[in-house]
Formats: structure tokens, C-alpha cells, sequence
């Protein structure tokens, strides 16, 4: 397959036919693997094979080998926990939210986005597993009915945790593919004889691409993005909960839930355009996944950035005005304690970076704004650090002052947790259409009415 197009091309312009765009898409499932998809997958798996090997000596030999100590009994189990969330976030936004504004630019990322979610939230819930210590207990966090009558404690963040990732995980999964439908029924079709048919053949549920069908999709994807709206503000406010609702000072404070949301819309959306900036140059989509696509989620990251760093000074003006010395202490301590080069490493990479996204030649930039987004994924993951660690670390008594360092073992589990995202993402793009096919085939010109002098 040929196609010719210049560089400049865009997907809305009309410049790609509907038959040019169906055989770009489709190209990375129809081809053999290449080098390239190889070594991306040894790295990803490598990763993943430490964290695994890491994870197995903590079960073998007990969390002694973490660095977790009195007072700091949350560490990096709980801040990975944080960030993964977070980072699932994005998809369920680009996808149910800009769907319900009607925003056709979305089209191109969304299917990507939805499963970074799927795959994030499948990470994120690793951590509360074996943060416990006992993993093989995690059956007691659901409540079912038994005659011990061992229900769980219904009153705890913890526990809602449980029901909202679950019930996240469980509406993104579905409205993931409900989108998928179309397009698999579009493989099927392209599909010759053999085992990748009669698997498209299955997930496609019968699709014809007639009228009733599309009428029924439309009304299903509807319901779902609008049943999945409220759980992106909903999923990270319960996670906040976790540390608003404790007495703890540094944690007990009612900015949080908006706070925690914001942040998380920030890192999804970095991450997004992380993976998006390398998917679109290895399988050929500049056309699908375009500069102004990115523009537009740069212009996202910094707007929430600025929101973040708006929480971060008014968490200072809150400790001051409250008058409550402990309360100072902690942000006096964050700011200048041991771990001052954790919370400035933050502020940089959450607050200063992305305001270079103000000017409009650098927020079109593809390695400037490779730079700055994983600087905003490193700074998000340092904010999640900064707020378990450097709240839990200096106790009411001095006494009971300590220092966290974490070892070898949770940074092999944190690299797992990396290596077992990027392999699913790896996969997916080989798998499955990494666009929809149906929603940009829509928003192409083949498919739009003509008029004769209408330019």
C-alpha cells in the first residue's frame, strides 16, 4: 500500500480518502512486526520482568525490604497507587467528556487515550494489594455475603477506594469497547480466512453497519460518556478522601478533592501526548493525530498546571492563616525540611515547565514538548511523593521523627509498574485499530455532504 500525501496534510482537510484512511489505520495490524515494535517490547518487558522479580522477593521474604518505617508506614506503594489513578484519567475525559461538547478534534486520540485508562487503572490497582502485605487477604475488601458475617468497614476512604476504582475501571472497560464494535466489524471485514477472523468475527457481536445499527451504538455510546462524566471528577475525589478526611496535619484540608482532579487531568493528559507523540511517527498517523490535536492537550496541561500550582500556594496561605503552628510546620518543613529538593523538584517540573506552553511556537514543538511533558509526568509523581511522604515523616513528637529511603525493591516495583503499562500500550497498538475508524471516517470529507462552489 502507497499513499501519498505531503507532510502538511491534514485529516479534516479531506486530502485522505475514506479507503486511504481505513488502510492507514488498519496497516499495523495487517503487517509483520518490525524492529522497531521489537525493541520497544524487549524494553517495556525487561521493566516489566524487574518489578515482577522485585514483587516476588516482597512476597518471598515479607515488606521489611521496602524502605517503609515508623512514622512513614504509607510510602511508595501509596504514592504509585496515586499516580497510576491519576494518570487513567485522561481517557475517560477526552472520550465522554469532549464527546458530550461535541468535540470533533477529539476523534483521533480518543481510542488511544481510553486504553492508556484501561491499562493505568489496571496498574493502580496492584498497589493497594500489596501495600497491605498480605495480598492473599485483598478478597475480604468486597463485600460478600458469608455466614462470619466479616463485612468491611463501610465507614473508611479505603474502602471506597474499592468501589470507586472498580466501578471506574468497569465503565471505562465498556464504553472502551463499545467503541471498539464498529471497527472490529471493519477488520472482520478486511480479514481473510482464519483465527483473526473469527476473533473480530465475535467481538464485532453481529455489527452490519446498517441504519438500526448505528442508531443503537449512538444511543449506547451516549448513555456511557454521559454515566462516565461524573466518575472522572468522582474516582480521584474518593482517592483524596484517603488523606482529607485523616487529622493528620498536611493532609486534613478540604482543597484536596478539586486539588487531586485537577492534578490527575494534568498527568493524564501528559502522558497521553508522551506515548501519542512516539505512536503517530512509528505507525505513520501524522495525519490522524495531528500538531493541532496536540496543541490543544498542551493547551489542556497548561491550564490544569496553572490550577495545580494555584492549590500548592493556597495550601501555604491556608497553614498561615489557620494560625495552627503544626499545620506551618509541615509546609515550612515541606518547603525547607529534608525533603525540600523533592517538593522544589515538583514546583519546577508542575508550575514553571509548562508555562513555555504560552507561547504558541513552542506548544507546537514536538521535542519541546516531549521535554516538558515528562517533566510534568516526573513532577506529578514527585507530588504524590511529597504529600505521603513529608506529611507521615515528622510526627507530633520529635521522638518520633524519621527518615524515608526508600530501597532497591521499590524501585524495581515502580519500574514494573512502568514496564507493565508500556507493554499493554505496546501490544494494543499491534492488536487493535489505535484510531477509530469509524469516528475519523466520519469527520472526513468523502463522507460530508458536497456543494457545488462551496470551498
Amino acid at each position: 500500500m502507497n499513499i501519498d500525501y505531503s507532510k502538511e496534510d491534514i485529516i479534516v482537510s479531506g486530502r485522505l480518502s475514506i479507503a486511504q484512511i481505513e488502510d492507514l489505520i488498519a496497516k499495523p495490524l495487517e503487517t509483520k512486526v518490525d524492529k522497531k515494535f521489537l525493541i520497544a517490547l524487549s524494553v517495556s518487558v525487561t521493566a516489566l520482568m524487574i518489578g515482577a522479580i522485585s514483587l516476588g522477593f516482597s512476597l518471598l521474604y515479607g515488606t521489611g525490604l521496602w524502605g517503609n518505617n515508623q512514622p512513614v508506614g504509607w510510602a511508595f506503594p501509596i504514592v504509585n497507587f496515586v499516580f497510576w489513578v491519576g494518570i487513567g484519567h485522561a481517557g475517560t475525559l477526552i472520550s465522554a467528556i469532549l464527546y458530550l461538547l461535541r468535540q470533533k478534534w477529539r476523534n483521533g486520540i480518543a481510542r488511544f487515550a481510553e486504553a492508556m485508562t484501561i491499562f493505568a487503572v489496571m496498574t493502580a490497582g496492584i498497589f493497594p494489594i500489596i501495600h497491605t502485605g498480605r495480598p492473599w487477604l485483598a478478597g475480604y475488601l468486597f463485600p460478600y455475603p458469608n455466614q462470619h458475617s466479616l463485612w468491611v468497614n463501610f465507614t473508611s476512604p479505603l474502602i471506597w477506594d474499592v468501589f470507586a476504582v472498580s466501578t471506574y475501571f468497569t465503565v471505562s472497560f465498556v464504553f472502551w469497547y463499545v467503541g471498539l464494535i464498529p471497527d472490529f466489524a471493519t477488520m472482520r471485514d478486511r480479514t481473510k480466512e482464519g483465527i483473526r477472523k473469527t476473533i473480530y468475527k465475535v467481538f464485532s457481536l453481529g455489527w452490519r453497519h446498517s441504519h438500526r445499527n448505528w442508531q443503537h451504538y449512538e444511543k449506547a455510546y451516549m448513555l456511557l460518556a454521559g454515566f462516565a462524566t461524573p466518575l472522572v471528577l468522582s474516582v480521584h475525589t474518593i482517592v483524596s478522601f484517603d488523606f482529607a478526611v485523616s487529622i493528620m496535619p498536611g493532609w486534613h484540608t478540604t482543597i484536596f478533592p478539586p486539588y487531586f482532579v485537577a492534578g490527575a487531568i494534568f498527568s493524564g493528559f501528559a502522558m497521553v501526548v508522551t506515548v501519542l507523540i512516539f505512536v503517530r511517527k512509528i505507525f505513520d498517523l501524522e495525519h490522524l493525530i495531528t500538531i493541532d490535536h496536540l496543541e490543544k492537550m498542551n493547551k489542556i496541561i497548561l491550564a490544569t498546571g496553572m490550577m495545580v500550582g494555584y492549590a500548592y500556594a493556597m495550601e501555604f496561605f491556608i497553614a498561615w492563616y489557620s494560625g495552627n503552628q503544626t499545620e506551618s510546620f509541615v509546609f515550612v518543613n515541606r518547603a525547607f525540611g529534608p525533603y525540600a529538593w523533592a517538593y522544589w523538584i515538583m514546583v519546577s517540573c508542575n508550575v514553571i515547565f509548562p508555562q513555555f506552553f504560552w507561547i504558541r511556537k513552542l506548544r507546537r514543538s514536538i521535542p519541546v514538548m516531549f521535554i516538558i511533558v515528562i517533566f510534568v509526568n516526573v513532577g506529578m509523581w514527585f507530588e504524590r511523593f511529597v504529600i505521603t511522604i513529608t506529611s507521615l515523616h515528622r510526627d507530633f513528637l520529635p521522638s518520633s521523627w524519621g527518615y524515608y529511603r526508600p530501597t532497591l525493591y521499590d524501585f524495581g516495583i515502580l519500574l514494573g509498574s512502568f514496564g507493565l503499562f508500556f507493554t499493554l500500550v505496546i501490544l494494543f497498538t499491534k492488536a487493535l485499530p489505535v484510531v477509530s475508524i469509524a469516528e475519523i471516517k466520519a469527520v472526513a470529507d468523502d463522507a460530508q455532504p458536497s456543494h457545488h462552489g462551496d470551498h
